[in-house]
């Protein structure tokens, strides 16, 4: 992994991307502490177009996005576009939102929808991947439902490292399993109080092996490492400084 392969995942700072003006000062912060790519989940109302250029202007790279995961089954077009305005070709299927994993009709259903919007993007040039929460480690007819969504479809991965870990799976398992489908890699800590109580925290902060696991993506051709933390003890911009530097001083090649 290289430091230019490091992205940060702005719902982490979603709370200073509201308004475009609010973009622009959280962009020049992720910049000056050394990233160099963002993924864009949960900003504000702010124009594509804009969100673009704001970038550019920062010499970031939007390397992905999350979108709606009912827009990108049923509108899928609409992703196309706000994806070809934004001048990414990285997309991700955020969580199965509207869908009940416990129901097996909902569920048989929902495979090939998923598997029709994959399609439909590729041809569109934009590769979309399944990002995990620790749900898809239900069983569903005797496997957990996330080897099914893989086997039924041609979706890629987005893998979540914390959540992988939160359902009992292993994320070097997972890495090695998704071997030529793996682009996005969410890095995410893994903590424990004393209670037993997981929580988010900075890379290097918990208890996951990352050098492992990062090797075990790089294997499977990961793309783009993406550093997220759901919620932070303080400061955002903080946590996410101690993130990026513990991945520079101990996990890039």
């Amino acid at each position: 992994m290289q430091i230019k392969q490091v992205a940060i995942q702005l719902y982490t700072l979603r709370n200073f991307c509201k308004t475009a003006e609010d973009y622009a000062n959280t962009l020049k912060r992720v910049r000056a502490i050394g990233y160099e790519a963002i993924q864009i989940s949960a900003v504000g109302p702010i124009p594509p177009s804009e969100l673009r250029s704001i970038a550019e202007g920062e010499g970031l790279t939007i390397c992905a996005t999350h979108e709606p995961a009912a827009k990108i089954l049923d509108e899928t077009d609409a992703v196309i576009e706000r994806l070809q305005t934004l001048g990414c070709t990285q997309v991700a299927y955020p969580n199965p939102g509207g869908i009940d994993l416990g129901d097996a009709e909902q569920v048989e259903a929902w495979f090939p929808r998923l598997d029709r919007a994959t399609k439909v993007l590729r041809e569109a040039g934009i590769t979309l991947s399944y990002h995990n929460h620790s749900s898809e480690f239900a069983h569903y007819k005797g496997k957990a439902i996330l080897e099914w969504v893989f086997e039924r479809t041609e979706i890629q991965g987005e893998l979540d490292t914390y959540w992988v870990q939160h359902g009992g799976g292993s994320s070097v398992h997972w890495c090695e399993r998704l071997a030529g489908r793996l682009p996005l890699l969410h890095i995410k800590d893994y903590g424990i109080t004393l209670e037993r109580v997981p929580f988010y925290t900075e890379i290097g902060n918990g208890n996951l092996n990352f050098p492992a696991i990062i090797a075990a993506a790089e294997k499977s051709g990961c793309q783009w490492f993406i550093v997220e933390q759901d919620t932070c003890p303080g400061d955002p911009f903080d946590s996410i400084t101690q993130s990026f530097n513990y991945i520079r001083d101990h996990l890039v090649s």
